[in-house]
This record gives structure tokens, sequence and C-alpha cells, in this order.
């Protein structure tokens, strides 16, 4: 389950890449990164969730700690990943109604005005949504 991170981290990417080449990329080009980037996170939310019911963690949840905020007077507020029993079906609900959406709008977008810019917008949504999905504190929430 350390591959957890990666749930968001590619969706983001996704994002980053359609939004700084806006309009200089082809519409397949941003096809794929948009699509590919939602797949890889479909590829990494399955091996989590094969993860998580072959071998539950124990107390039935999982935190995985990226790196701790700030350090005040003993408030160590992390940003972390909490993973349970309902973020689990969350994540893969989520991100598998992501890709066949993303799938869906390569085929049904084709030819419009602002192709990159949608992609790259639903990409943000979907990060953001896994960054509420996965939010251990309220902190990391706000986030999303």
């Amino acid at each position: 389950m350390n591959l957890l991170f990666l749930t968001f981290v590619f969706p983001l990417i996704g994002f980053l890449l359609l939004s700084f080449s806006r309009g200089r990329i082809s519409e397949n080009l941003a096809a794929l990164i948009g699509v590919g980037s939602i797949g890889l996170s479909a590829i990494v939310t399955a091996w989590v969730i094969w993860q998580f019911n072959v071998a539950p963690p124990e107390g039935g949840h999982y935190t995985q700690v990226l790196w701790r905020w700030m350090d005040v007077d003993g408030f160590q507020p992390n940003f972390a990943l909490y993973l349970d029993g309902l973020s689990v079906t969350m994540l893969g609900g989520v991100v598998g109604v992501g890709f066949l959406i993303h799938l869906f709008a390569s085929w049904y977008m084709r030819g419009e005005a602002g192709y990159s810019r949608f992609f790259s917008y639903t990409n943000l949504f979907i990060a953001s949504m896994l960054f509420l999905i996965l939010g251990d504190n309220l902190l990391f929430i706000y986030f999303g």
C-alpha cells in the first residue's frame, strides 16, 4: 500500500502537463495524457484495493504519512493519507467512474474547442476528489 500516494499524483501530473501545454499539443496527445493519467491511477487503485482486501492492515485502517507540515509546540499536523473500508470503496468508485468518463469523453469531445482544457480540468477534479477521500486531517482535506 506504499503506492497509495500515486492515486492522486498521476491526475495532478496530467493536469499540469495539459495546463502548461494548452493549445500546443494535438487532440490525440491530450487524450493520451488525460486518459492515461487516470488509467495509471486506476491501475494503482486496483492494486491498493487488492492489497487492502488480501492483507488487511492492523486495526482495519492504513495511514501513509508523506511528510509533516509543521511542528509547533507539540502540534504536528501531517500530510498523510488515510485508507479504511469506506475510503477503499469510494476510491474505487471515483477512479473507476472517472476513467470511464475520460475514455468516453476522448471520443465524444473530439473536434470541440477546449479539448485539452476539458481533460486538464477533469484531471484536477479527480485529484481533488481523491484528496477529499484520502485526507487524514482537515488541513489536508482543505486542499481537496
